[in-house]
């Protein structure tokens, strides 16, 4: 969702700079009105005021286009999470049955369900206030305790029967 927030942050941008661009050539073209400027290059400075505002234009249909998006993509988290809650919460459950039955503490559990969601051992780090080398050790407990090999076989031993088998 960070790529979400600088694409917004980039159009605002835009239209922030499009819009001094327009107040700009706007001033311009009163102080050239003011000093008898030819029309020619008034010509040229209104056509630079259209191309701010075209700008302009841009900007806010990319903001737009972009909240219609992330709102959609909401949407669907939403309907999807409420479609498969039972199954999650089914998951989540039985996840937690097969940790406690490998043996791993509360902080290893945590762990596991961390790397399970896909976060890195920085990312595991900072959200439990605690040093990525101490995770690293966390996380090689959980595989020995687990006699799995890493994070991908831990994550294959949870979703590889729930997913459908691989065509040939």
């Amino acid at each position: 969702m960070s790529d979400d927030v600088n694409e917004r942050r980039g159009s605002w941008a835009t239209i922030f700079l499009f819009g001094m661009i327009a107040v700009f050539v706007v001033l311009d073209i009163v102080l050239d009105i003011v000093n008898g400027e030819t029309p020619g290059h008034l010509i040229v400075e209104t056509i630079k005021l259209i191309m701010a505002f075209m700008g302009l234009g841009f900007g806010a249909w990319r903001i737009s286009h972009l909240s219609r998006a992330l709102n959609e993509a909401r949407q669907d988290a939403r309907r999807w999470q409420a479609e498969n809650r039972s199954i999650v919460q089914g998951l989540g459950a039985a996840i937690s049955r097969q940790f406690t039955a490998w043996g791993l503490s509360e902080a290893e559990s945590e762990i596991g369900l961390l790397l399970l969601k896909g976060l890195s051992l920085q990312e595991v780090a900072d959200l439990r206030k605690t040093s990525e080398r101490t995770v690293r050790e966390q996380a090689r407990s959980v595989y020995r305790k687990s006699g799995l090999a890493g994070r991908n076989e831990l994550a294959a031993y949870f979703l590889e029967d729930l997913l459908p088998p691989q065509l040939d």
